[in-house]
């Protein structure tokens, strides 16, 4: 209940006029990334076709172009979103700090993350993600053990977001990658449910560009609340 409660309350604040440039920054770097492979795609796959597609096939344009913008959508949930995180990162540390000193009220500073420890952090987490979605790509196409792949998927999605967004508030006070997961893992209940709503948000065109900083600002004020307790 407290990470549905604090994730509604990210949400909340993402008009804060003192969070909101370090939300629109974030928000920016996403829209650009989708806008510049949009353009991309478009202008590749359109001279594609002009290429090599006979006067006598141009009714292909009818199913090639669908297929261009559902190809772009999921495409972009599985690559540019993690890719506009990886850029936009050093940002999320610092809109967790001002969330703090929101919270804390308006006289407190709170430090934020060197970006290179930032960086490092997140090429570290995409590394250990990585390594367990091969593991779960292998147990998908093994026949008998894969009925229960849609749910470890499920499980790894939320995971991984919960070590994402709540990571942001735990650099900030000094504590590193391996250090985060055993404190995660003390919460994993309320990880996993913080996780799975930001993935399920995620997983939603357009909506996914406010979901990142929303889900910084509320791990934010979930992982204080917990530590007040």
């Amino acid at each position: 209940m407290l990470a549905i409660k604090f994730f509604g309350e990210g949400i909340r604040l993402l008009g804060n006029p003192k969070l909101r440039k370090f939300v629109v920054i974030p928000v920016v770097v996403n829209l650009v990334l989708y806008a510049v492979a949009f353009a991309l795609g478009y202008l590749y796959l359109g001279d594609m076709i002009d290429r090599f597609i006979p006067d006598w096939l141009q009714w292909l344009r009818w199913i090639l172009w669908p297929l261009f913008f559902i190809s772009f959508f999921i495409g972009g949930f599985f690559t540019f979103t993690v890719l506009a995180n990886l850029i936009a990162s050093p940002f999320y540390g610092m809109l967790s700090a001002a969330t703090l000193g929101v919270a804390a009220g308006e006289s407190a500073t709170v430090a934020e993350a060197p970006w290179l420890q930032v960086f490092k952090a997140e090429l570290r987490r995409a590394a250990y993600l990585g390594v367990r979605a091969i593991l779960l790509v292998i147990i998908s196409i093994i026949p008998g053990v894969n009925v229960i792949a849609p749910l470890l998927w499920a499980l790894f999605g939320a995971w991984g977001m919960a070590l994402e967004y709540l990571a942001y508030p735990l650099e900030n006070a000094g504590v590193l990658f391996s250090e985060q997961r055993k404190l995660i893992g003390s919460v994993r209940w309320g990880a996993l449910s913080f996780g799975g709503l930001a993935a399920a948000g995620l997983a939603v065109p357009i909506v996914n560009i406010i979901v990142a900083p929303a889900a910084v600002i509320g791990a934010t004020l979930y992982l204080r609340e917990i530590e007040q307790k």
